[in-house]
Parts: structure tokens; C-alpha cells; sequence
């Protein structure tokens, strides 16, 4: 992948949290408030589905210069002409990613331990995702929590540009940049909020203020 890509405010959606207000109406308020880069995320849609959500973001998103990224379904991904794909660790390999997607798209692995960073070394992968940071209510069959100290070592053990996620609120910001990370990926913080705008916005903040502390 040429372009850079800006992890600071990663939105992941939520169908539930998104449902009252609605998927892209949800999604870019958040956008307007900062978010730099939005997956899709819908563990139990069905393909068909997902893709009309996927092709309805896409067109919402067009000219916004925000990446649309979809989770685990690379044949989805395709379909929708989305400019990248997450997949985690049980999910098809990097290879078979790239095969679909092609070398310029945009993809990211999910890790949880120091083992799995180390075995990024030499895969054709964009960023990693390292978490949970803390216990989610929107992922329940998640690993163990990691907390600040196990997110600096696996995040140490890649040199992989990486997002934190689990649990995470704008308070936490200091706390994932000072582990090494570039971003947060945010889910309830912002898809259940009652102003994404604002609350995008306020991750974006607290993410310029503490990188404006660490140059001072």
C-alpha cells in the first residue's frame, strides 16, 4: 500500500449501537468529527446485506479521504470495491487477502500476544490491531483483557503501525500513545454516544493534545 494511512480515530460499527440513528448517518457524524479511518463490522449479516451496508458507506464516504475497511469477509470486501480488509487470527491467511484483494489494498491483523507480532515479520500486512486493552460488551468471545502493560509489550514486539482496541474511551489516549500505538479503534464510545460528532471529536482532541505535550 502507497498512501499513508491515519490511524488516529479508527471507527469499527456496531449494527446494534448504529441501529437508532442509523449505519451511515452514525458514521459520518463520527467522520465529520475526526474519525480517519471506519471499518464495517457485522458478524451476522449476511453477505448480501452487508454489501448493500458496504456499497451505501462507500458512496457516503466518497471524496471524505477516510478508508472504508471491512471485517473478515474478503469476497464482501470485493463486492463492495472497499479499500481494504481486517482479518484476525483465525480467520484466511494474508495470502489469500492479498490474492482477492490485490497488493494495493489495505489490510490489517489482529494480534493479541508478543507471538503473534513477531510473526508479522515479512507478511504484506498495513497495520495490526493489538487487544482487547480492556474487557467489551461488543466483542464477547474476546481474549484476555491486556491492559496498558501487556498492550506496550505486544505493540514492542512488531514494527508494524498498530491500533489499540477493547473497552477504550477518550481518557485512554495517553495511555494507548504512550504504549507506542499510532490510534484507538473505538466502537461503543462513539457508536453508542449521543453525539458521534462530538465524541470523534474528542478523541481527536486528546489524541493532538497529549502528541502536542510529548513535543514540548
Amino acid at each position: 500500500m502507497s498512501r499513508s494511512l491515519d490511524l488516529s480515530v479508527y471507527l469499527v460499527t456496531d449494527p446494534v449501537l448504529c441501529a437508532a440513528r442509523g449505519l451511515v448517518e452514525t458514521v459520518l457524524a463520527a467522520v465529520h468529527g475526526g474519525a480517519s479511518v471506519v471499518q464495517l463490522r457485522d458478524k451476522d449479516a449476511p453477505d448480501a446485506e452487508l454489501v448493500a451496508q458496504g456499497r451505501a458507506l462507500k458512496a457516503a464516504l466518497a471524496g471524505s479521504g477516510v478508508p472504508l475497511i471491512v471485517n473478515d469477509r474478503i469476497g464482501v470486501a470485493a463486492a463492495i470495491g472497499a479499500d481494504g480488509v481486517h482479518v484476525g487470527q483465525a480467520d484466511e491467511g494474508i495470502a489469500a487477502t492479498r490474492a482477492a484483494l490485490g497488493p494495493g489494498a489495505i489490510v490489517g491483523l489482529s494480534i493479541q500476544t508478543p507471538e503473534h507480532a513477531r510473526a508479522t515479520a515479512g507478511l504484506h500486512v498495513d497495520y495490526v490491531g493489538i487487544g482487547p486493552v480492556f474487557a467489551t460488551a461488543t466483542k464477547p468471545d474476546h481474549a484476555a483483557p491486556l491492559g496498558f502493560d501487556g498492550l506496550t509489550k505486544v505493540r514492542a514486539a512488531t514494527p508494524l503501525p498498530a491500533v489499540a482496541i477493547g473497552g477504550l474511551t477518550a481518557a485512554h489516549v495517553p495511555g494507548v500513545l504512550d504504549a507506542g500505538c499510532d490510534g484507538l479503534a473505538i466502537v461503543s464510545a462513539i457508536c453508542a454516544a449521543s453525539d458521534p460528532q462530538a465524541a470523534a471529536a474528542a478523541f481527536r482532541q486528546a489524541i493532538a493534545s497529549h502528541r502536542d505535550e510529548d513535543r514540548a
